[in-house]
Formats: C-alpha cells, sequence, structure tokens
C-alpha cells in the first residue's frame, strides 16, 4: 500500500507540474522567437528535463528555447566513470530531447578539471600519469564522446575554466601533467583537445568556455591570447563562451561590453553560455564550483519584491548590453531553466519555483521587443 501511495503522490506532483507550466506560459511569447533575428536563446538542460521526469521544465524549454545545453550529463564524471566504461542514457536522452524539439545541442564539456572520476589522473598504483599517458586517456574520450554524437552536435566545450583571474593557466592536473612545467607545452593539452575534438567532428564548432570574463580584463586578456595562440598553430577555434555567472552588482557595463568586444576583435563568435543571477548581496560571488552550493548561496531575501525587481533591472541592462553587440553574440543560454533547479539555489532564473515567468522574465522580454 505504501508502495502504491507513494506512486500516485509523484504521479500528481508530475501531472500539477505540467498543468502549473501550462497556466503560466499560455499568455506568454516564446524567447526563442522575440530573439530569433538576434542570436539563439537557450538553456541547460538536467536528467530529469530530458528523462521526462520534470515536465514543467521541459514545457518551458520547449516552447522558449531553440538552444540547449547538457548541464551535467556530457561532464567526465557523468559519462566515463569508470576506466574504458561509458554511462550513455542520459546523454543520448539530451540529444534526443534537442532532436525532437528542434533546438540545437551543446556539448559541455570535453576536458576539465574538474567533475573528473578519481581515476582519470592516476595509474593503477595510484601514481600520478605521465605525459604520454594522459594524452593518450584524452585522445581516446575525446574521440568516443565527440565521435559517438558525430553530425548530431552543433557544438563543443572542448576547454573549460583554464584561466586563473589574472589571464594566466591554472595549474590544474592537465596543464602539470602535460605541459610539464615547460613555457614552450603549457598550451599543449588545450591544443591537442581542439585537434582531437576537429578531427572527430570535423563539421561541429568549438569552443573555449569559461567564468569570469567579464569581470576580470586580465583573464579576458588572456583568453584572447589563448585564442590567437590555436589561431598561430592553424587550430580550429570558433568561438568562447563567457559564462556570465552574474549578481545584482556585477557586471558593470563596461566590463561586458571590453569581454564581448576583446573576443570579437580576436575573429571569435562570443556567446553567453551560463547566464544566471545569484541574489546574494555578501560571501562568495564566483563561478568556481568547489566553492559554490546551496548552502552557501541561500538567500532569505531572495524572493523579496525589492530582490525581484533589481533582479529584473539587472537582466534588463545584461539584454541591452548583449542586444547592443548583437552582431558578435551568436547564443545566450541560461544556465537551467527555473529556480527550483538552479545549481546555486535562491532566485537566479526568469522562472520561479512553480515555473511562472517572474518580473525578470518580462524585463527580457521587454529589451528584446525594443529591439524589433
Amino acid at each position: 500500500m505504501r508502495t502504491g501511495r507513494t506512486t500516485t503522490v509523484v504521479s500528481l506532483a508530475v501531472l500539477v507540474a505540467g498543468a502549473l507550466a501550462s497556466a503560466a506560459e499560455k499568455d506568454v511569447p516564446a524567447l526563442k522567437d522575440v530573439f530569433k533575428d538576434h542570436f539563439l536563446i537557450g538553456g541547460a538542460l538536467n536528467r530529469r528535463v530530458v528523462t521526462g521526469h520534470d515536465p514543467g521544465a521541459a514545457a518551458i524549454a520547449e516552447k522558449h528555447f531553440n538552444t540547449a545545453t547538457a548541464e551535467n550529463a556530457m561532464k567526465w564524471q557523468s559519462l566515463n566513470p569508470w576506466p574504458g566504461r561509458y554511462a550513455w542514457d542520459v546523454a543520448d536522452s539530451f540529444v534526443a530531447f534537442c532532436e525532437r524539439n528542434e533546438m540545437a545541442p551543446i556539448g559541455h564539456c570535453l576536458v576539465w578539471h574538474s567533475q573528473v572520476p578519481r581515476w582519470l589522473f592516476r595509474d593503477e598504483s595510484g601514481n600520478a600519469l605521465t605525459r604520454e599517458v594522459l594524452l593518450a586517456r584524452m585522445k581516446d574520450h575525446i574521440m568516443t564522446v565527440v565521435g559517438r554524437y558525430k553530425g548530431r552536435i552543433k557544438g563543443w566545450d572542448v576547454v573549460n575554466e583554464a584561466l586563473n583571474e589574472n589571464g594566466t593557466l591554472r595549474a590544474s592536473p592537465w596543464l602539470r601533467i602535460i605541459g610539464e612545467g615547460a613555457e614552450d607545452k603549457k598550451y599543449d593539452f588545450i591544443e591537442s583537445a581542439f585537434r582531437w575534438a576537429h578531427e572527430a567532428d570535423p563539421e561541429a564548432e568549438l569552443y573555449y568556455n569559461d567564468y569570469g570574463l567579464e569581470s576580470s580584463k586580465a583573464k579576458c586578456d588572456g583568453a584572447v591570447a589563448l585564442v590567437k595562440h590555436l589561431q598561430s598553430k592553424g587550430v580550429r577555434i570558433d568561438g568562447v563562451g563567457i559564462q556570465l555567472h552574474a549578481s545584482l552588482e556585477h557586471p558593470s557595463v563596461e566590463g561586458l561590453e571590453y569581454a564581448i568586444t576583446s573576443l570579437a576583435a580576436a575573429g571569435v563568435k562570443v556567446m553567453i553560455t551560463e547566464l544566471d543571477i545569484r541574489t546574494q548581496t555578501r560571501g562568495y560571488r564566483g563561478a568556481d564550483i568547489g566553492r559554490i552550493n546551496r548552502r552557501s548561496t541561500q538567500d532569505a531575501n531572495a524572493d523579496a519584491a525589492e530582490t525581484q525587481r533589481r533582479l529584473a533591472q539587472k537582466y534588463a541592462e545584461i539584454f541591452s548590453v548583449l542586444l547592443k553587440h548583437r552582431k558578435d553574440i551568436t547564443r545566450v543560454t541560461f544556465w537551467g531553466i527555473y529556480d527550483g533547479a538552479s545549481w546555486i539555489g535562491g532566485s537566479p532564473l526568469l522562472f520561479d519555483r512553480d515555473y511562472r515567468p517572474k518580473e525578470a522574465f518580462f524585463a527580457v522580454l521587454s529589451a528584446g521587443r525594443k529591439d524589433q
């Protein structure tokens, strides 16, 4: 009896979520239509959305987005948790969801120092790998993953968050082992990743993705230097993603414009890849996943009218900048669909925990309509 009751409750919850999303969406235009002449609009899709367990969120995505990013399903830890063994189910569901709904799928991400399995940087005895072995593991992973979805993924975040705030390369295991501390090898892991991704799918776009490019000129300059290095080697790189994990005070218009114009001048596409706005006014406000969890981002005032007003104002400001530079912006992706599924909790997105459009949604809508 208990199992039956639980199943009934869950079923009712799913039905209610779907009804709420339907009611909330009925009379609002689709964001993808409002911005269709400017850039793609999308969101990060999690496991529950692509496997049918969050129909309310799926309904929002289906109506409003024409592109989507795999939030976690294609990260190394999720996709390749054991040596030589892959867990394809959720990633396959993500690609299928995008295809059903005519969304351009973005693969995220191939090479990152975080959310990787413990075995990746160690041999069977627990010792650090050699340069040659780690390069071989990277190549096998990229060729396997990109090869599986060849012709079905619009673009890949090939390398994620490789820079420090001052623009130097982060001392990740990728750099320490493959770069071997040598100046002439410092870009080797990045260059290799992009070469192999291109080899696995010559038609897919290839991106570098990072946070803080809009707040640190030095970091943005480091990304430009990375792009120019790859270009000088004849390596394909199509774009740079500005994650834009923002706050009520950040970024400044000047900082965001500097990032957009500097990257565009380097000859690559510019994308906003992980947009959300944290409502906390104190505490850590960066995007290092090692320093973020729901407890550290709790905000008792997130739902207050004044907070929501400021959230709407910040979204309007950001979109006014993006529209001003729309010739250089190809995609804007929110990191999540609604507040209830956000990685940082609080109230950072355009839809609330009941799937209803917020004041921030209408601020973004208004910004888009003004520019039509």
